[in-house]
């Protein structure tokens, strides 16, 4: 079994097997059971970087065998320098989940533990599969999980929530099959996504596969407008669910644009470029000023995520290196600072019960080594120099100054209001008096607390500090990706 295949199917072994035989008269071993599942997880995917090879856009790791002969489906794996780094990302965010998830889940804790295992499997699937219906069977598998950890764990709404999901993504979803079908169908028969790229499609072909799939993956990311999903569905979701949907989800959707948008529909592609432009300025600046006046955390850090994500298409649609390779770091960058402001929120949830700001105050007087986590936290989410959130960034708006200037100044305001929203936040939180007996009772946070976001810190200082392995390994593959849309001419 190869690499790429043992870290889809590790975690999703151990998930099966706590479903199987976990119950919760036993809930501490099935706790480390996961936790076991997670780090080997994890462990699978750090000889990946080990054994990568810069300055190649071929595919990597490379697994290959008959899935559905009838219709010439093959279980075809492989990474580049597009996809290389949410194996590991992913595997890093599972383990992470699994400690945060130690104490507040107390009931059934078998099939959570266990249902997050088996959506990291699939996850990491999405990101390695190069058969089309392989990614699309991968692709479609995660809602499951991810419903059942909404509707099962989730708050007093956490139904209407995990319907809206549901059905927000899979209809999404259903034009992108049609379109696998059509390129099926025009390849002759083979669901090898590297052949789609080669196809000489017409310029009507482009951009209806163009929209088919900018309904499946706009939904995920998700883009305005079709982000209204996301706010109720964060706020519903258990924490771990929030830091994995932030974290991991979001990113599929993003990935899926430069796997099969851009190379199979160039033309369509930079045809379309401005619409894709205008919709992700609505999102980081618009959806920012959303953020401003949120009174929920969860609710506040959900529409951030739209803004930051909206870095990542804006990206991709000013076609140059460094906007595709800042688009990319920022969705790794969102992965390590999304996640720890979940985690941060879901600290506070535990011990008041509360996300609403004005429930709080002045924390920072009784809870002084866990304030000190979420100012870094913040930091990063306003895009500070030296942390993760900055990079990725920063690659964009120089990327879009390059392209055109006004598009790169409007993109920089964003950070004026990824400022404002994160430190009025944290202002109202966690600064000033102590605001209640609530806050007063309040006690610092625990060792386990201190292990994950120590974990989340150093990722987040690490890849801010020195981002260079991430650069390093996705410029071949995205200058090539760029070349490809450069180059195609219409049949």
């Amino acid at each position: 079994m190869g690499l790429l295949s043992l870290a889809i199917w590790t975690p999703i072994v151990f998930g099966v097997l706590l479903l199987a035989v976990g119950r919760d008269e036993h809930a501490r071993a099935v706790r480390w059971v996961a936790l076991i599942g997670a780090i080997i997880g994890l462990l699978v995917t750090l000889p990946l970087y080990d054994g990568f090879k810069l300055g190649t856009a071929a595919m990597q790791f490379v697994e290959k065998t008959t899935w559905i002969e009838r219709f010439n489906v093959h279980y075809h794996l492989g990474v580049d320098g597009i996809s290389f780094w949410f194996v590991p990302l992913t595997a890093f965010i599972t383990v992470i989940v699994v400690i945060a998830s130690w104490e507040s889940i107390t009931e059934r804790v078998n099939q959570y533990m266990g249902a997050f295992l088996i959506l990291s499997g699939l996850m990491i699937g999405v990101f390695c599969a190069l058969d089309g219906l392989l990614f699309y069977v991968f692709f479609e598998a995660t809602l499951i999980p991810m419903y059942l950890i909404i509707g099962i764990w989730g708050g007093p709404n956490k139904i209407y929530a995990a319907f809206k999901f549901f059905l927000y993504t899979l209809l999404g979803s259903l034009l992108m099959l049609i379109a696998l079908i059509f390129l099926y169908n025009q390849s002759g028969g083979s669901f090898d996504i590297a052949a789609w790229h080669q196809l000489p499609l017409s310029a009507t072909a482009q951009t209806l596969l163009f929209f088919a799939f900018f309904a499946a993956f706009a939904v995920k990311v998700p883009m305005w407008p079709v982000h209204t999903w996301l706010p109720d569905v964060h706020v519903e979701a258990p924490t771990g669910g929030s830091a994995v949907l932030a974290a991991i989800m979001l990113k599929l959707g993003a990935y899926g644009f430069l796997r099969f948008s851009m190379p199979i529909a160039p033309d369509a592609s930079r045809e379309w470029a401005w619409l894709m432009i205008a919709l992700s300025l609505v999102a980081v600046i618009y959806v920012g000023l959303v953020a401003l006046v949120q009174k929920d955390m969860k609710k506040l850090v959900a529409y951030s995520s739209v803004a930051h994500m909206g870095f990542v298409t804006l990206g991709f649609f000013i076609f140059n290196d460094l906007g595709v390779s800042g688009g990319l770091v920022q969705m790794i960058a969102h992965g390590f600072v999304s996640g720890a402001m979940f985690l941060s929120i879901g600290v506070l949830y535990d011990r008041v019960h509360s996300r609403e700001i004005s429930a709080y105050g002045g924390v920072v007087n009784t809870m002084p080594n866990f304030t000190a986590f979420a100012l870094l936290f913040a930091m990063a989410n306003c895009g500070l120099p030296g942390t993760a959130g900055f990079v990725g960034e920063w690659m964009v708006i120089l990327g879009a100054v390059k392209a055109n200037f006004w598009i790169g100044g409007a993109a920089a305001t964003a950070l004026i209001f990824g400022a404002a929203y994160t430190l009025w936040m944290f202002k109202r939180v966690y600064l000033g008096p102590v605001a209640n007996d609530h806050v007063k009772e309040l006690s610092d946070i625990n060792s386990r607390e201190f292990l994950v976001m120590s974990l989340l810190a150093i990722a987040v200082l690490a890849m801010g500090l020195y981002p260079r392995p991430f650069t390093d390994v996705m410029d071949t593959s995205v200058a090539e990706l760029l070349k490809h849309v450069a180059l195609s001419k219409l049949n």
